[in-house]
């Protein structure tokens, strides 16, 4: 389970890894601990250090510039929080708002999550044709906010207030 954030050396969110990991990383001494786990201590032989939840990189990574997120299913049902955009439950799949057969994206802007019941409802129609308006609109998140938002919501919650993004 990934749930350690790695910050750049300029504090950008870069990824996330494995506790293992980011221990490693703290102990080789290429990163340091900014938030640690309140609870969760990390104990070894010689070793006694609180468990990471985000750590910064010592050295600046150079990361090609990504103008966007790539777009993907499990992407849409992050992006979501596994909500359904037409009723709020839990939602399993991804629907097209214009469908494919009207001309319809696998894009950011045009799919969102729904639950079966809601996706098979709406059937091959707009959301307007079906009478099913979306409870939130839509929106294409920074490749930064992605990542963060691959963090499960009880760790995006505890992550400082100074990383706080609008993507929750």
């Amino acid at each position: 389970m990934r749930d350690t954030l790695v910050l750049n050396a300029s504090f950008e969110p870069l990824s996330t890894v494995t506790l293992n990991r980011a221990v490693v990383l703290v102990l080789q001494d290429k990163a340091v601990v900014e938030q640690a786990h309140p609870e969760l201590r990390m104990r070894g032989a010689e070793v006694d250090i609180p468990a990471p939840r985000v750590i910064r990189l010592c050295r600046y990574v150079r990361v090609p510039f990504r103008r966007q997120a790539p777009w993907s299913r499990r992407g849409v049902l992050v992006r979501d929080r596994h909500r359904c955009a037409y009723c709020g439950r839990r939602a399993t799949t991804v629907d097209h708002v214009v469908p494919r057969s009207h001309g319809g994206q696998d894009t950011w802007l045009n799919t969102v999550a729904s639950c079966a019941e809601d996706n098979h409802r709406k059937a091959d129609r707009t959301p307007e044709q079906a009478g099913m308006p979306l409870l939130r609109e839509p929106f294409e998140p920074t490749p930064a906010d992605a990542m963060l938002l691959t963090l499960g919501a009880e760790e995006f919650a505890a992550l400082p207030d100074w990383l706080a993004t609008d993507a929750a």
